[in-house]
């Protein structure tokens, strides 16, 4: 294992970012990784595919990358097959190999950046589908202590974009594996956004898991800006969740308000048209800005820095409070 001091990290972090990393080495093996964390006194970060964050500074100390690889099935059932995953393995590619071996649960999370580690991490969701639906367990290790704790789904505490590693144990664990219960049998989700007028436009007659991939991935690429040519993060904000009484209100001021009620009376906001709204889209300053065909999403059009974009940012969710009396809650990890 190889350990670099000075680290340009532009070419590790989808946004494009120009920052510096005090210490930067890879690890594939949990052996690895025990060696590098021991005794460290700097900050350690993980960095899996670097898809979901914003460096608005440099980082002064270890940032190590997760290059654990390997998929197995691990056991079987007259229902399911239980797929594990080195977390370092590209998220996209891992569905794709699932969908080839005809294993139903990840169609609908088809074509979204990073790695198989940040998935219960973000409990990542797209179209109708998120982790948590098709979850089973993880290996992960713990920093400071460098044991290796098993998490079932209810131990990650998974919500909205949001699991345990996000709030009481971050940054200390590293996510080794992670394994997926997928199903023999398809439950096909088509109903979420835009999938089946897709569907329809592919002229699908016999639905599938591989159909409903492709239609995503349609969706995706027409939609969100490829990270190889406009750095981004992807959507930037959650959608929020109001209460009832406050949508009521919200609806009588904006007859066209964008939401659908989830669970507890309550309602989910498009974070997206809140923003587009408030005359964000297709904004740009300088090479920070926010997308022309998605208000979600901010990209770096070239040398933009990360502080000029966390403060685009903070624009937005100010002008949308202002607007709207509803506070945006960024989904990006911030650096």
């Amino acid at each position: 294992m190889q350990v670099s001091e000075n680290v340009l990290l532009k070419s590790y972090n989808t946004f494009g970012i120009d920052a510096v990393a005090r210490y930067f080495a890879s690890f594939s093996t949990v052996e690895e990784l025990r060696e590098v964390t021991e005794q460290q006194q700097l900050p350690q970060m993980i960095l899996g595919g670097g898809s979901n964050i914003l460096f608005t500074q440099d980082f002064n100390g270890w940032l190590l990358k997760n290059e654990i690889k390997g998929i197995s099935v691990v056991k079987e059932d007259n229902d399911y097959v239980y797929v594990k995953a080195g977390a370092g393995e590209n998220w996209h590619q891992f569905v794709q190999h699932c969908i080839g071996l005809n294993l139903a649960g990840l169609e609908n999370l088809s074509l979204i950046p990073g790695n198989v580690g940040a998935s219960p991490m973000q409990n990542i969701g797209a179209y109708g589908v998120e982790i948590k639906d098709v979850f089973h367990e993880l290996e992960a290790l713990h920093l400071k202590d460098r044991s290796i704790v098993t998490f079932n789904n209810t131990d990650c505490h998974f919500g909205y974009r949001e699991s345990v590693f996000k709030k009481e144990y971050r940054q200390q664990f590293a996510i080794l594996s992670v394994t997926y219960r997928l199903s023999k049998q398809p439950h096909f989700n088509t109903s979420y956004g835009a999938i089946n007028e897709e569907l329809q436009r592919m002229n699908v007659s016999d639905l599938s898991i591989q159909a409903i991939s492709q239609a995503v991935i349609n969706i995706r690429s027409s939609k969100l800006p490829d990270p190889a040519k406009i750095g981004n993060a992807g959507s930037f904000f959650k959608n929020p969740t109001i209460s009832k009484e406050q949508y009521t209100a919200l609806h009588a001021a904006f007859p066209q308000l964008v939401a659908y009620p989830v669970a507890d009376e309550q309602f989910k906001l498009a974070a997206g048209w809140l923003i587009e709204q408030c005359g964000w889209k297709g904004y740009r300053k300088g090479d920070a800005g926010v997308h022309a065909k998605q208000a979600l999403v901010l990209v770096n059009y070239g040398h933009a820095k990360g502080s000029e974009i966390y403060d685009l940012s903070q624009q937005v969710l100010d002008s949308v409070e202002e607007k709207f009396g509803v506070l945006l809650e960024r989904e990006v990890n911030i650096c």
